[in-house]
């Protein structure tokens, strides 16, 4: 039988910020769209197009970089190749010249101011976050076609149930549930990331698994990097600082290097006690996110509003845990991907469907149990950790102030990171009997948390901070 397989490069995209949901699925949805489009009638037929945002997409559209995303989704461009520097001298072009250029090559009038329509007021039911693309063919036939961007950059067209960027297998250890995962784990005598290694093996061999997924750290780790040494203030009106490079700067106290791991090596010179290793930790994940709202490359984990917990936690292990090697980062962030897989599956990890909790939540989940595997524990104390983290997440809110991904969601970040250690160490210094929620349940009660909560506090801005803190105020 064959159910629904999400792999390790599904959970973790190489992407653009700042929203997996609103930037990265709506990018990803515009070049699926024009595929299907040039596939079926031939780009050099369309000659005009319109794009509807609705819900969740047009509220927090323009802070979120949407109509950005769509824009270079039309025009072809690879969101994991994209030259990120040169996205907004793009976009002036195209405002500038109203011509938009199909894949880079099929030239078409579009004035985006005219042919991007944000409806406010109207949402669909399947999903929050829709978008639907209709074309006027040269022939006199109008075409529409309806996406909606489900969480975590993955898409799904209107009338299917799976997204076309997963690829159904039969896997040597289906899994739906951390039950399922502990069944397989327990009668293979395998952990977690074992497991998943072997489930990989489905879609291509090891040695390319390890190849990708080390990508994937090296894009996470050059973000870090470049956040903590790029100063200034973040885009989008509400005048943030960045921190990350000022914290960088002052904790190490002068010391000069050149690149990450000089820099590394700058980090480990340093006396370390608690309140400094809580600080490097903060300016990992500030660093990140920092990036994020800037348009920088991110790696969704397994969202961009999240995207700062994962690299924290595993630059926290490699830093101040001995994981410093190939092996123990890989199976890291194999561990994590299982984790983030069962919350996808079982819940959400789309906060215009659940909240925060599905992403900050889900992030710190996923290091939880990763890292307490990676420093030894069990599969049982892995998949506890992850509860323990998810536990003091349910019920938070989505409510970007001005629609942006920086306040709260930055510092989010860094709590979600201290969380999942915490969990982590409560975990490894705990035995079976002290489980008294299984994972499963926190995902269920997740999902119905979700349900519940007002959908003003679901990335909409209408709620929360975001209706207590004008645009651009501060009140310090």
């Amino acid at each position: 039988m064959v159910r629904e397989s999400i792999s390790v490069f599904d959970m973790f995209k190489i992407g653009v910020g700042p929203s997996s949901s609103h930037t990265l699925g709506p990018w990803r949805a515009a070049m699926l769209f024009l595929d299907k489009m040039e596939n079926q009638y031939g780009l050099d037929q369309i000659s005009a197009l319109h794009v509807y945002l609705y819900g969740s997409l047009a509220k927090t559209g323009v802070g979120h970089g949407t109509d950005i995303a769509v824009q270079m989704g039309l025009m072809g461009e690879n969101p994991e190749t994209t030259e990120v520097d040169l996205i907004f001298p793009r976009i002036s072009q195209l405002k500038e010249e109203k011509i938009l250029k199909l894949k880079g090559k099929q030239p078409i009038d579009f004035d985006p101011e005219k042919e991007i329509t944000f409806l406010y007021h109207e949402s669909l039911p399947f999903h929050p976050n829709a978008l639907t693309f209709l074309v006027d063919l040269k022939s006199g036939e109008k075409i529409s076609d309806t996406w909606y961007s489900i969480g975590g950059g993955f898409v799904v067209q209107e009338g299917n149930d799976h997204s076309p960027q997963i690829k159904p297998v039969d896997l040597p250890f289906p899994i739906d549930t951390s039950k399922e995962l502990q069944f397989w784990c327990i009668k293979t005598g395998l952990s977690i990331n074992e497991v998943v290694l072997e489930n990989e093996s489905a879609w291509r061999d090891e040695s390319e698994t390890f190849a990708g997924v080390m990508r994937i750290w090296d894009t996470m780790r050059q973000c870090i990097y470049r956040g903590c040494h790029t100063q200034g203030e973040l885009p989008g009106g509400l005048h943030v600082r960045r921190r990350a490079f000022e914290l960088n700067k002052r904790l190490l106290k002068g010391k000069v290097y050149s690149d990450y791991d000089s820099w590394l090596a700058a980090i480990k010179e340093m006396p370390l006690d608690f309140n400094s290793v809580l600080d490097w930790i903060s300016c990992f994940a500030l660093a990140v996110n920092e990036e994020n709202a800037s348009f920088g490359r991110v790696v969704t984990a397994p969202t961009n509003g999240a995207a700062g917990v994962i690299p924290a936690v595993l630059q926290y292990y490699i830093l101040f845990g001995n994981g410093n090697s190939t092996d123990k980062i890989v199976r890291f962030l194999l561990t994590a991907s299982e984790i983030g897989s069962i919350f996808k599956k079982g819940a959400t990890i789309s906060a215009a469907m659940g909240g925060c909790q599905a992403e900050i939540g889900v992030s710190s989940a996923m290091a939880a149990g990763a890292l307490t595997e990676a420093l030894g524990g069990t599969q049982k104390q892995a998949l506890m950790a992850a509860e323990i983290a998810m536990e003091h997440h349910l019920g938070l809110t989505c409510d970007p102030i001005g629609g942006l991904v920086q306040v709260p969601c930055i510092e989010r970040n860094t709590m979600g990171a201290i969380k999942a250690i915490t969990a982590s160490q409560l975990a490894l210094q705990s035995g079976p009997d002290y489980a008294k929620v299984s994972l499963d349940k926190v995902v269920r009660t997740m999902w119905e948390t979700a349900l519940d909560m007002n959908s003003k506090y679901k990335e909409t801005s209408d709620g929360g901070l975001a209706v207590h803190v004008p645009l651009g105020l501060s009140e310090c």
